[in-house]
């Protein structure tokens, strides 16, 4: 076979056919090998290179192939780790150049994990600087470039994630999600991928030195992202794994109870005041076409609120970075940075403490209004980004052109307030850029959402092939 019909193939085709003896873990990870030298040098997605340990790595995945051992379910195929989480003997540098020299001692839940899968680290993925950006660009690395045009940004902060992996650099990637980071470059890069409920990935980091803020643990998650929707659940199943590091791990099974009859999906609103693009709204009729099409029962209703979680997202990370993280981005951060910072806080209603804990009382009451309406429409279909795509330094023009930024992220980072999880996939092209769609499920049934990704996924084609005519 092929070094170029190998890094085409999709992860969970990879691993059966190193499984079986048709392609080598070494031919998988040579052939990711050179389709990164072959396409990174014009994206700048992967930074840190692997390659030796990986081709040492590929080498014992044959041989405990050929002895017989018992082998992962991602056993030899190539993967990319983003740049925030540890790594051992690799720096977790989040793109800081003061951090260039913080080198793990020990491997953060999710890489453990995917290495007792079998997976294999061919390098590590580019993010902005502390991953507080909506795009991906720092000092230590510089700018990662959107694969279909360099004029439109990848998307942040798992940018050079969802950049390489469409590309076919690697077969799954990593990223994470506090206010959109897995969602928005997948979504902007043409590729899929999943916000877990909180708890559902464990995560850790030694190199932190300490806890972080508390609204940032039960808001973030880790999460793949990939070409097909069908890796983004392998990914995700490799990835769920006890790890006694996370007190806020939820050791569950990946798939929930079967839910009884058609499933129903509801059409989100798109709230009062929040322009949206016409080509996004075609998106998510054409979406709901598709899903009907599947055997989903789709209506237009009323939906619970999602503005007022994207004022409490708000209200509540800036307020932990304002209190718990600004000496930090004033010692470390670029100007730049520290002024899309000072924006984030200047959104921040929550001016104290007693403004704080109201803010994550509400909170809870959001959550709950949206789980009691997933009882009855276990799926919402929605917008991801009410724009079709942003330009790398839309957030670079002054606080009002982030506050603009983020009411267009309304269902991106609304959902990360509410911890419920979000499979993104994508639904085609505007203008030659990618569109797509959100799809949000009740707590820990990802399950849910990814199937009906997956139907559209199958009436729709894989969207990365696409791009790969244009770059092979």
């Amino acid at each position: 076979m092929q070094a170029t019909e190998i890094w085409q193939m999709s992860a969970s085709d990879q691993a059966a056919a190193i499984r079986d003896g048709t392609i080598s873990a070494v031919e998988a990870v040579e052939a990711a090998i050179a389709r990164k030298d072959a396409a990174n040098g014009a994206v700048n997605a992967v930074v840190v290179d692997l390659r030796e340990e990986a081709l040492a790595a590929a080498r014992e995945a044959d041989a405990r192939r050929a002895k017989g051992e018992p082998l992962g379910a991602l056993h030899g195929v190539p993967v990319t780790i983003k740049i925030n989480v540890d790594y051992v003997g690799q720096a977790n540098s989040n793109g800081v150049p003061a951090l260039a020299n913080l080198i793990a001692k020990e491997d953060s839940p999710i890489v453990r994990h995917w290495r007792n899968a079998g997976a294999i680290a061919i390098g590590m993925t580019n993010t902005p600087e502390f991953s507080m950006r909506a795009m991906t660009d720092n000092p230590l690395h510089g700018l990662t470039l959107n694969p279909w045009d360099p004029a439109a940004t990848c998307g942040g902060s798992s940018g050079g994630a969802a950049s390489s992996v469409a590309l076919g650099i690697g077969a799954l990637a990593h990223g994470n999600d506090i206010g959109g980071s897995l969602r928005w470059p997948a979504l902007a890069c043409g590729v899929s991928t999943i916000k877990p409920t909180t708890g559902r990935v464990p995560a850790f980091n030694a190199t932190a030195g300490g806890e972080r803020p508390m609204l940032a643990q039960i808001t973030s998650s880790q999460g793949p992202i990939a070409r097909e929707v069908k890796d983004v659940r392998l990914g995700l199943q490799a990835m769920i794994g006890r790890d006694p590091r996370d007190p806020w791990h939820v050791p569950l099974p990946f798939d929930g109870p079967a839910l009884d009859g058609p499933i129903k999906v509801a059409i989100a609103e798109v709230p009062d005041g929040y322009p949206v693009h016409d080509a996004v709204l075609a998106a998510v009729e054409e979406a709901a076409r598709m899903l009907a099409d599947a055997g989903y029962v789709v209506e237009r209703v009323k939906t619970p609120d999602i503005a007022r979680p994207l004022e409490l997202w708000f209200d509540l990370i800036p307020a932990e970075m304002r209190e718990m993280q600004l000496d930090a981005y004033r010692k470390m951060a670029t100007p730049e940075m520290n002024a899309i910072v000072d924006a984030y806080i200047g959104l921040c209603h929550a001016k104290d403490l007693k403004g704080f804990m109201a803010a994550s009382a509400e909170r809870t009451g959001h959550i709950r209004n949206w789980m009691l309406f997933l009882e009855r429409y276990p799926l919402v279909l929605t917008p991801l980004c009410l724009q079709p795509s942003h330009a790398a330094d839309a957030d670079l023009k002054g606080p009002e052109a982030v506050d603009g930024l983020f009411r267009s992220f309304v269902f991106q980072t609304g959902l990360n307030t509410l911890a419920l999880p979000c499979a993104v996939v994508p639904t085609g092209l505007h203008e030659g850029r990618p569109l797509g769609i959100q799809l949000v499920a009740s707590r820990f049934r990802e399950d849910v959402a990814l199937a009906a990704a997956e139907a559209i996924e199958a009436r729709t084609g894989v969207l990365a092939e696409r791009l790969w005519s244009k770059t092979v």
